[in-house]
């Protein structure tokens, strides 16, 4: 086998293990708010997701019948030596996993309205690059964008006279809102930035960062922690049903801002968080992050 069908297997394997079986982290906070939910329709609702993840590892099988838009989030050494063909390995990964996982066909082209059958469409699966200076591995954060999760993203500019406590109430309505129907507990993601389109990248980045860590500000990491105790205290649970955990956590992401304008975005994901990531050296040989334990 060439390096090229190499570097393709080993994505359509990521690709399958992600749709299958949660990452370490997720699995483990999940297991955490189901210990703070008191009450016997919470307990039943929890017991449902666990046996779902027990029979999706057994039977080999999506553990959620959406499994979105595939989106790829590498972070790339300007030496790795695989770089000029790694965009056309994701595509061909994706087209061959819509089968073999299988993947529920989803790509939808905007203007002539029609599914093409395999999950790569205009500008699908979604890359995102990072160059790494001086480096010859390339990182891939793979992560599944289900509709109900997407359903509730939302940005807005404020002014500065607004305050950062403007936000606050923003995310709030937001989570009440829409995020009632995107099976909680959510994983809130937030992005502050100078404006939409830096806000909303930052927002659903932060959702790939390990569950339980923190902003790297005290600042921030005191606001995620204000945020979370919120939204916790709704009286929301499990499937938007009155519980006391409505989120896993909060994490916000930010960059530095124009002295003008307070951007904030605000992406979710639901309980079904699949995410994977993996590190590749220059050889191809690689290791799985997200996954410990677990062989392609």
């Amino acid at each position: 086998m060439n390096d090229k069908e190499n570097f393709i297997t080993i994505i359509e394997k990521l690709i399958n293990l992600t749709a299958v079986r949660l990452s370490d982290d997720v699995m483990s906070a999940l297991e955490e708010t189901r210990k703070n939910e008191d009450s016997p329709l919470q307990k039943a609702v929890y017991d449902s997701y666990f046996e779902n993840f027990k029979m999706a590892v057994e039977q080999n099988r999506p553990c959620c019948q959406d499994t979105g838009l595939l989106q790829f989030y590498v972070k790339t050494g300007t030496s790795f030596p695989h770089l000029d063909i790694t965009a056309e390995v994701l595509t061909e990964a994706v087209r061959r996993a819509t089968k073999s996982v299988p993947l529920r066909p989803n790509a939808v082209n905007y203007f002539d309205n029609e599914n093409t059958g395999d999950n790569t469409a205009e500008r699908c699966p979604w890359v995102d690059w990072e160059l790494i200076p001086s480096s010859s591995e390339m990182e891939i954060t793979l992560y599944f964008s289900g509709a109900g999760c997407s359903l509730p993203g939302q940005a807005k500019v404020f002014k500065p006279s607004d305050r950062l406590e403007v936000i606050i109430p923003f995310i709030l309505d937001i989570v009440c809102g829409q995020g009632i129907n995107a099976c909680p507990p959510l994983l809130a993601g937030i992005g502050l930035g100078h404006n939409i389109e830096n806000a909303a990248s930052l927002s659903k980045k932060s959702l790939l960062r390990p569950l339980r860590s923190n902003h790297r500000s005290p600042q921030g990491a005191q606001l995620e922690k204000r945020i979370t105790d919120a939204l916790n205290s709704l009286g929301m649970g499990a499937q938007g049903l009155r519980g006391n955990r409505a989120v896993m956590g909060v994490h916000i992401e930010s960059s530095a801002r124009h002295t003008a304008t307070i951007a904030c975005a605000v992406n979710v994901s639901c309980y079904m968080l699949r995410k994977a990531v993996i590190r590749f050296k220059n050889n191809l040989s690689y290791e799985i992050l997200s996954h410990k334990g677990i062989d392609l």
